[in-house]
């Protein structure tokens, strides 16, 4: 009986690993069928990371495809709530844990009639089509082949969109006249009159590639002009003519995305997605209003040691001396690559691990400018070669003053959007968090947490820049107010703009796109601040709880470590940092 009861206990303890590790292996392959699955959803992101199965595709925007998308969600969901967490690694339970939220969110975010709103005041399916060489490889024949290929698609694709705004319109769900004065200049800016002036033409207008023959060359560079001209622009043309003839005379009066169908309910799904949080709009609104009185506190104080009477009149004083600005944009971009190469060589001393990926400047395409924010990133790519670039807006330079350079460059470039994005894309976890996963609450909330670390840099060394720096504080918790005021409270346009002219340091014209841009994009301004507010909790729990043994280099990494997280995860995983640290301090 011994014997026997020996041999079972030991067939169990051989047995027991294999069956403790299938849960295991039920999630590794849903991880890699769902990363596949993203990668055939995102042709044109499949090719950037180097994956060429889908070259000769666009992404699908037909409703067909958009509820065969939803349902598969749902599939890897209902697979995925059958794998219990605890049967997984540390690693893994946030890899569900972010996996299962991305894909809720998809399948709930399908329950509302504005997910046919396609475009906003700083984004639209034109305007990423029309940036799409800036983001793929050009080595090759096959990239060229693959880019015409994509180029003579475009229609389809437009048609495609047309078709679910068309319906966006038929259920009431546009974005509201107050907003979209000027709005046809991003279409109609794209059509260039001569194509090899065109956007489109960029692959094709530098030095010939030495592995393609010149008479080859020749060939493919007549093709695209020909695709340009025949096929790219009618589309361009047809957009132009529906949105000024069956949407823009359809837009609505109200500014609140609640006076839609289900509106308040979408808001609310907004607010929770975007910030990662279960806070509601009166919750935000309420933090948006105490951090507008400590701000101001603070303008004052920095307003009376310049010498001012008060906040009020420093703050004129930045918006109309005209020392403040410049006249070129040339101008402009230098001042942007001074400070930025200022900011690169303080990175040492702030963090342990930098990305290898560089970063370069441009400026923002000149039909998008003056309707858009004043600047934005735009991510690169390690496996096809492709730097992050941060986009400067070099319209209406007298929008523009200098004393706001440092703290927007350290937000778009380095410490702040670039160094996060692009160690995020060289970090060994799970692909489709490496690749496709980003949540605003971290992404945004990091690059506003950047802008704190300028003082140290030396960047903040004037009371002009201080003044900056405590603007764009306040620029984002005024959005708390605003953004929450107009979806939820009732605000118009004009109340959200007198708030935000009241409070901040900007000039009308980044007031007027910022403010248009939270009309039109409900909810995603709101994790910025709250992000922010977020990781400085973090460090201060940090710098407490270690006190001497507190690295500001090891904290930063372990904040970043993990790529983009929601607010939760974040939470949990530099409590466990801080935890670590102390038992290896001790």
């Amino acid at each position: 009986m011994r014997l026997a009861f020996l041999a079972a206990a030991a067939a169990l303890a051989f047995a027991s690993p294999a069956a403790a590790a299938a849960p295991a292996d039920d999630f590794r392959r849903l991880l890699d069928e769902h990363y596949q699955w993203l990668l055939r959803e995102n042709p044109t992101e499949a090719t950037a990371l180097g994956v060429r199965d889908h070259d000769d595709r666009l992404r699908d925007l037909s409703p067909e495809a958009r509820e065969r998308r939803v349902r598969e969600a749902q599939g890897f969901l209902v697979r995925l709530d059958a794998i219990p967490a605890e049967a997984l690694d540390p690693a893994d339970r946030v890899n569900r844990a972010i996996l299962r939220r991305t894909l809720a969110e998809t399948v709930e975010e399908n329950r509302f009639g504005q997910r046919d709103m396609l475009f906003t005041t700083y984004y639209g399916w034109h305007q990423g089509f029309a940036g799409l060489a800036r983001n793929l490889p050009f080595r090759t024949r096959a990239d060229y082949e693959s880019y015409l290929t994509r180029l003579a698609l475009y229609p389809r694709l437009n048609d495609q969109a047309l078709a679910l705004t068309a319906n966006a319109v038929r259920g009431g769900y546009v974005l509201p006249c107050s907003v979209l004065d000027g709005y046809e200049r991003t279409i109609a800016g794209v059509i260039a009159e001569d194509p090899a002036q065109s956007r489109f033409y960029e692959p094709f207008a530098g030095q010939r590639p030495a592995a393609i023959p010149e008479a080859e060359w020749a060939a493919l560079q007549d093709r695209a002009r020909r695709i340009i001209t025949g096929t790219v622009d009618p589309a361009y043309r047809r957009h132009l003519d529906f949105y000024l003839e069956e949407y823009k005379p359809h837009c609505a009066a109200s500014d609140s995305v609640s006076t839609q169908p289900g509106g308040a309910d979408y808001y609310a799904f907004q607010v929770r997605a975007y910030t990662t949080t279960d806070l509601s709009p009166q919750q935000i609104h309420d933090i948006g209003v105490a951090e507008v009185t400590r701000i101001r506190a603070e303008m004052d104080r920095v307003a009376r040691e310049a010498g001012h009477p008060s906040r009020e009149a420093f703050i004129q004083a930045l918006r109309t001396n005209p020392l403040h600005y410049v006249t070129e944009p040339e101008q402009l971009m230098r001042e942007v690559a001074r400070v930025t190469k200022h900011i690169d060589g303080q990175l040492p001393g702030l963090f342990g691990t930098l990305p290898r990926l560089p970063y370069g400047i441009r400026e923002i395409p000149a039909e998008i400018a003056e309707g858009t924010t004043t600047a934005f990133y735009g991510p690169g790519s390690p496996e096809s070669g492709i730097a992050g670039t941060y986009y400067v807006n070099t319209s209406k330079l007298d929008q523009r003053p200098l004393w706001e350079v440092p703290a927007l460059s350290l937000h778009e470039s380095v410490p702040g959007h670039h160094l996060q994005i692009a160690l995020q894309q060289e970090m060994d976890i799970a692909p489709f968090r490496r690749n496709f996963t980003s949540f605003t609450a971290f992404t945004e909330g990091w690059g506003l947490y950047a802008e704190s670390l300028g003082g140290g840099m030396g960047l903040y060394d004037t009371p002009e820049r201080r003044m900056g720096e405590l603007s764009y504080q306040m620029w984002r918790a005024s959005r708390l107010v605003v953004d929450t005021g107009i979806h939820a409270f009732g605000w118009d346009k004009a109340r959200a703009i007198a708030f935000m002219r009241e409070n901040t340091a900007l000039t009308d014209a980044n007031i007027e796109a910022e403010v248009n841009r939270y009309i039109s994009w409900p909810g995603q301004a709101l994790g910025y601040m709250i992000g922010r507010l977020k990781i400085l909790e973090l460090r201060a729990r940090a710098e407490q709880a270690l006190g001497e043994s507190f690295d500001v280099r090891r904290f930063h990494d372990a904040v970043l470590r993990n790529g983009s997280v929601p607010l939760d995860v974040l939470e949990s995983e530099i409590d466990a940092w801080i935890a670590a640290e102390r038992a290896g301090a001790a």
